[in-house]
Parts: structure tokens; sequence; C-alpha cells
């Protein structure tokens, strides 16, 4: 892993953040958590509508809580920046550490796909975007540093959601690495 970057290195970097396609943008990386601290970099993630990312251990994490309340369905799956993730990290391995199960090159911010809005990814997976906030946290920081976890966390790395964003599934199928994600 490359030294944890700066807040000024990010902050350099805001011009290229935002210069994601808007509608129509690429499925960088596609991954799956197994098992806790656990990462599986995929050729093809399957979606499901009741699963979330099929092999991921997204529901055994939920509280019970948030299950009885159905908050949990806010949280199936997590999709984050490519863009940012390649930042912070340079193999797919590393990026993986992230913990989000899709890398996407397309502008990802709160202005261009703000809560209920989708996005298909592949031939017949939609994702809706969710109001649960994704915040950076702890293993965040361990993996891509203080700055780094300050700069997602900042008013302009919320903006940009520079830390991802949480969905559902709508619709479920195969993802995979250059698949197209389009917003809806």
């Amino acid at each position: 892993m490359r030294p944890h970057p700066t807040t000024a290195q990010l902050t350099e970097q805001l011009d290229h953040l935002r210069a994601a396609p808007s509608s129509i943008g690429t499925v960088e990386l596609v991954t799956r958590r197994p098992a806790v601290g656990a990462r599986e970099i995929l050729a093809g993630g399957v979606l499901d509508e009741i699963d979330g990312m099929v092999g991921d251990n997204w529901l055994s994490r939920a509280t019970s809580r948030a299950i009885a309340a159905g908050r949990h369905w806010e949280a199936q799956v997590t999709v984050m920046s490519h863009r940012m993730v390649s930042l912070l990290a340079t193999t797919p391995e590393d990026q993986a550490l992230a913990g989000d199960q899709f890398y996407v090159d397309l502008d990802i911010s709160v202005a261009n796909l703000p809560p209920g809005d989708r996005i298909a990814l592949g031939a017949t997976a939609v994702l809706e975007v969710t109001r649960k906030p994704h915040n950076g946290c702890r293993q965040f920081t361990d993996r891509f540093g203080e700055e780094a976890m300050r700069f997602v966390n900042s008013p302009v790395g919320k903006e940009l959601r520079l830390r991802g964003f949480n969905a559902r599934v709508v619709a479920g199928g195969v993802v995979r690495p250059g698949d197209k994600v389009v917003r809806l």
C-alpha cells in the first residue's frame, strides 16, 4: 500500500474527482465481504433483491434493531467512486479494503444522485440510492489514514459522496468490471 495521502494532496485532485461522467460510467471493481475483514475481488458479482450481493456478509453484520425496523435494507450494498479509491490505493486488493462492493467511474455526488435515484449496472441490475449516510470509519482510517477519513467526511467530501453511498437492490443481475453504470 502506498503512503497515506495528505489533505493537500487529496484537495489537489478535486477537479479530477468532479470530472467523473454524470450519466454513463463504468464499473471498475466488484468485491464482496464473505467474512469480517475478508475481501474477495470478483470477475462477476451476483445481486439479488433479498440477499444483496450474494456471498457478502452485509446481513450478518446488521443489528437486530436495524432488522426489526427494516433499516438494514438501506445498506444492502455500497458504491464508491473509483477515482477516489484510486487516490488511496493503487492495487485492486488494496482498493477493496475500503469495504464497498462496487467501485464506479460515475459522478455519485448528492447533486447528481440524490436519495431515491437509481442506477443500472450491467444488463439487468438496478440499485436505488438510500438516505442512510456512508461515512468514513475507524477501519477506513486504519487503512487509508486520518487525513483521508477527514477528507471524505468533510463538507465537500459529503457533497461529492467521496466515501460512497448506501443502496438497496431493486433488480438483481450479474455485474462485472467493465460493465456500464447508467444513471436512470
